[in-house]
């Protein structure tokens, strides 16, 4: 006779759910004595370095140092990845500008006058303002003069260069001059705002001594050879008149050309003095 057994066995399913529970459990019991034994043990090392370094100060001054140098290294790899761009804190240095709070009244009008017409930051036409006044009082030449010169051949424009190679502000022919740019560096000091603006000075400066008077300096500057230059001279007249009149406060008055001709006490130059290619004689003068 057979005997039936009152204990049920446990399905397979059920079995298997039993172990993977326990091996979890001993799987989490061994991370958690891990753990513990890895922290007790990074405790250790650290006091003991705390201890070491406690004890001796070059080792602490040491560490400290090339820790320093390594949090500064990666700020500046931060830095440059976020920019993109090599920096240059001294470029500042080379910058042709200059407050408009450094210049007096009257340089401050021109200054402003100029950069609405010409459409020019305040900051670089100041410099040049404050460099015409003081080459002005050295050379005894207007100031005035000198501006409505750069605005008439470059319009403030440094790097102006003309189809004959008259460079810069000025638009003075460097290949003629080159001797007037040793002095500065070289040839490529032409593009050098204030460079230029004293080279140019001093070539007009010596053309208005040889011409005895500013008008015929000027037909000498511009190497007029083949007219009187009077199609050049009177719209720097015209713009130097107009700039002198903001420098005084007064009503921006207009010019009006001379009927006769332009008396020149020296002979126009074999060589341009300056040789920028104008509009024609007739061209109607700006406003």
């Amino acid at each position: 006779m057979r005997t039936n057994s009152q204990t049920p066995q446990k399905s397979t399913p059920s079995a298997l759910a039993t172990s993977l529970k326990h091996a979890a459990s001993d799987v989490y019991q061994g991370f958690l004595h891990t753990t513990q034994n890895g922290l007790a043990l990074l405790g250790t090392v650290a006091a003991v370095t705390l201890l070491v370094f406690g004890m001796r100060a070059d080792l602490r001054a040491s560490a400290e140092e090339r820790l320093l140098s390594w949090l500064l290294q990666r700020q500046e790899a931060q830095q440059v990845v976020e920019r993109d761009v090599d920096v240059e804190p001294t470029a500042i240095e080379r910058v042709t500008a200059t407050s408009l709070r450094d210049l007096t009244e009257q340089q401050a009008k021109v200054t402003q006058w100029l950069s609405r017409k010409y459409r020019v930051a305040p900051e670089p036409l100041a410099a040049l303002v404050t460099e015409a006044y003081n080459i002005g009082e050295r050379a005894r030449i207007d100031p005035t003069l000198l501006l409505a010169v750069m605005a008439i051949e470059s319009r403030f424009n440094p790097f102006a260069q003309s189809p004959v190679g008259a460079q810069g502000l000025m638009q003075v022919l460097t290949r003629v001059h080159t001797d007037k740019y040793e002095d500065f560096g070289g040839e490529l000091a032409a593009f050098d705002p204030l460079s230029n603006l004293r080279v140019g000075a001093k070539v007009l400066e010596d053309a208005v001594k040889r011409a005895g008077s500013v008008e015929g300096g000027l037909r000498l500057y511009v190497g007029a050879v083949s007219s009187d230059g009077g199609w050049y001279i009177d719209r720097v007249m015209a713009e130097h008149l107009r700039i002198k009149s903001v420098a005084m406060g007064k009503p921006v008055q207009r010019y009006v050309p001379p009927a006769r001709a332009i008396p020149v006490n020296a002979p126009a130059p074999s060589v341009e003095v300056e040789a920028e290619v104008r509009p024609a004689p007739h061209a109607a003068l700006p406003s």
